[in-house]
């Protein structure tokens, strides 16, 4: 069984992106500029924006952070979110979801250049990647690909079976892995909380994305033997034995799954890790289609 790890994939990606900053920055030009804006003190999005500034910083980008009280307007983030648009020394914007609930978050999506979408959410992005278009594609399917590639996963003609069809992941994870490249070319189902006979669905795959949301809800009776495994679900569950007071679980029963799986990416260190890897490399398009390279 091959563990997909996300620690050794994104560590490439980082280090090839850190190697193209330093040749910038050599020949005098300015670093790659991310920033984020990040509405209230929810735990999760103070952890996942923590550590995209880090790996920011590791890389040689230069990054931003925006703080709004949870008790912001609407008004207030469109306001920001235009002074980043034009402030042309900034390549990327990411506003951290999700947002409390006085603000509409399809109208903050829409807000944000898409010329600096590198969360690939705007209308523009989506279209484009649906077209096959070169475009800023959702940092963790882009992940995903990412990490199918680091460990040369052959994906041609196999069918792959996709839980879950938020558009941060779902779909765009099907388009993707659809698409006629050299890490596509799945026949791709697609399933959701109306499927019918959704084990026997997933037993159908030779590579299972599960993005629901559910803590260990793939078992190993799902899986089919020989099976890849992309558990996209992170989820903090109680535990009074753990340290923290909690565990973190993905949507695969990882012990018991892994025994059938070929290949499979832990929960944490797998998928989380490549969902910023895949957000950089999107801030370094951005960067690289402003300045014409």
């Amino acid at each position: 069984m091959l563990l997909l790890d996300g620690k050794i994939a994104s560590q490439a990606v980082k280090q090839h992106i850190k190697e193209k900053v330093e040749a910038l920055t050599a020949s005098g030009k300015r670093r790659p500029h991310l920033a984020a804006i990040l509405v209230g003190d929810n735990g999760a999005s103070e952890t996942y924006v923590a550590s995209k500034i880090k790996t920011c910083a590791e890389i040689g980008f230069e990054s931003t952070l925006v703080r709004l009280e949870s008790t912001a307007g609407e008004a207030e983030l469109l306001e920001r979110i235009a002074e980043l648009n034009n402030n042309s020394t900034v390549d990327g914007i990411l506003v951290q979801l999700p947002l409390p609930k006085q603000i509409n978050e399809q109208k903050v999506i829409e807000a944000i250049d898409p010329a600096k979408d590198v969360d690939g959410f705007h209308p523009v992005s989506v279209g484009k990647l649906v077209q096959g278009l070169k475009t800023f594609i959702p940092a963790t399917p882009y992940g995903i690909m990412l990490m199918l590639e680091h460990f040369n996963i052959d994906t041609k003609g196999k069918n792959a079976v996709v839980v879950g069809r938020s558009n941060i992941v779902g779909r765009p994870m099907s388009i993707l892995l659809s698409s006629n490249s050299k890490y596509g070319n799945c026949t791709v189902t697609i399933c959701h909380s109306h499927t019918k006979n959704l084990a026997e669905v997933c037993q159908s795959a030779d590579i299972l994305v599960a993005a629901l949301g559910r803590p260990e809800f793939v078992k190993a009776d799902m899986v089919k033997e020989g099976a890849i495994i992309i558990d996209v679900g992170i989820t903090r569950v109680d535990d009074a034995t753990a340290k923290k007071g909690f565990r973190i679980k993905g949507d695969v029963a990882f012990a018991e799954v892994a025994e059938k799986a070929s290949a499979i990416t832990p929960v944490p260190g797998g998928v989380g890790l490549m969902t910023i890897a895949g957000l950089l490399q999107n801030t370094l398009q951005a960067y690289e289609a402003r300045n014409g390279q």
